[in-house]
């Protein structure tokens, strides 16, 4: 039976985690250069306002 490469594997699982955050930066950079109404999730139909907090 063949060895397991770890590193081969660890490789390839950071490359998927660094491509993912790569994507999720340039995501992010486009909503922000898009403009203030897609900025903000919180004004989206259908998102729950925040429960008001008792102190």
């Amino acid at each position: 039976m063949a060895k397991t490469n770890y590193s081969f594997e660890k490789r390839q699982r950071d490359l998927a985690k660094k491509k993912k955050q790569d994507e999720k930066r340039q995501k992010k950079a486009a909503r922000n250069a898009g403009g203030g109404a897609d900025a903000a999730p919180e004004s989206a139909p259908g998102a729950v306002p925040p429960a008001p907090h008792a102190d």
